[in-house]
């Protein structure tokens, strides 16, 4: 096939979105098909393989975040000069509603992803007037593709009861060669101030508003309650940053990693504290599973998903942050239940080449089928 990818992100940005993305395109790649992205121009973005930075601005409060400028005309004389056989569209921002718009008048057969719970985040910063009509438009512009690939079925389920049409389960995956115990560095410990004895807890993720990071301070301060040693490494950057700095002294911020240094970090820590209530799976979970670290995190979404609670992590309700806070201490104390060893054991089960498969016979079918008004895609799990 010859795809074409429009997102606002993308590698070597540092998101579930464009880890995804990367894994996805590197492996259709191999599988022999054309994969041309198109992506917001960046500093550290240098070769895209086939396809093209386009302009974009960078959000005011968070200048991490891009998104590309509408480019509807340069789509369609692209498009109508080297027609593709699908459009995959992987954000819903300006560049990929310009997107969406060319590839129907040009009758291409177009499919999308919902990797963001925007109507969450209005939420979290305080917009919560928005929450609604941003619900309102992307059920619209999903509705107006072939069909969204969602992460989870009981994300589908929630989309369903709120007018979202062929939704399409797609899961996500772990390179567990990458993130394993075997990573683990006592000498990067000992750069943290702590031995084989002393608890270490880890968070990864975009340090901003719609994280629920005041939770990690709560859960940080009894840590330290119970057990004073406890050390608390966060990998990540972003607006907030500052502001944790204040509130958790003597706390490791390494910034925003990736490749072999990510991975060291997740495994050279002991457990993994998620507070997040705004993911539409989070990755991050996984990979620190497929690292053997004893999980902390809500009922929902990746969490919901992979982890049994007591046997290889631990959950919270998501209307319950007491609940969270509650069983902090239990990861303060070794692993005497095995938790990590099954952690491990259960993302093993969860490599890319399921995933990929799935979205690569799903396109084909969108493709075999273009003609039709509105194909039909088969749903995976």
């Amino acid at each position: 096939m010859d795809i074409r990818l429009v997102t606002e992100t993308y590698l070597p940005d540092i998101n579930g979105v464009a880890t995804t993305l990367g894994c996805l395109v590197e492996a259709l790649r191999q599988r022999g098909h054309r994969v041309s992205v198109t992506c917001p121009r960046s500093r550290a973005r240098r070769d895209l393989g086939d396809g093209g930075e386009v302009p974009g601005l960078a959000l005011p409060f968070y200048p991490e975040v891009r998104f590309g400028l509408p480019r509807r005309r340069a789509f369609l004389a692209e498009w109508r000069e080297d027609r593709p056989d699908v459009v995959h569209i992987a954000t819903e921002g300006p560049l990929g509603a310009s997107a969406l718009a060319a590839a129907r008048a040009l009758g291409l057969p177009v499919t999308t992803s919902l990797h963001t719970n925007f109507h969450a985040y209005a939420r979290a910063y305080r917009l919560g007037w928005l929450a609604t009509p941003v619900m309102r438009y992307l059920r619209r512009f999903h509705n107006r593709s072939a069909g969204t690939f969602i992460p989870t079925d009981k994300q589908a389920g929630e989309l369903a009861a709120n007018g979202f049409e062929r939704l399409v389960v797609l899961g996500r995956g772990v390179d567990t060669d990458r993130f394993s115990p075997a990573r683990r560095d006592a000498g990067l410990r000992a750069s943290w101030g702590a031995d084989e004895h002393t608890p270490v807890l880890l968070h990864v993720g975009r340090l901003a508003a719609e994280k629920n990071l005041d939770l990690l301070i709560e859960a940080m301060d009894l840590a330290r309650s119970v057990s004073p040693t406890t050390r608390l490494v966060i990998v990540g950057d972003g607006p907030e940053r500052a502001r944790l700095e204040r509130h958790l002294p003597g706390a490791v911020f390494a910034g925003a990693l990736r490749g072999e240094a990510l991975a060291r970090h997740y495994a050279s820590a002991d457990a993994f504290l998620f507070p997040s209530l705004t993911e539409t799976f989070g990755i991050v979970v996984l990979e620190a599973m497929a690292s053997g670290l004893d999980c902390l995190c809500f009922d929902y979404a990746a969490g919901r998903m992979l982890i049994e609670p007591g046997v290889n992590g631990l959950l919270a309700p998501i209307d319950a942050p007491e609940a969270f806070l509650d069983q902090v201490p239990s990861l303060l104390h070794g692993d005497p239940r095995g938790r990590r060893s099954r952690a491990r054991e259960t993302a093993l089960k969860y490599g890319w080449s399921a995933v990929i498969d799935s979205f690569e016979q799903n396109l084909l079918a969108v493709v075999a089928t273009a003609e039709q008004r509105v194909p039909v895609l088969e749903e995976q799990t």
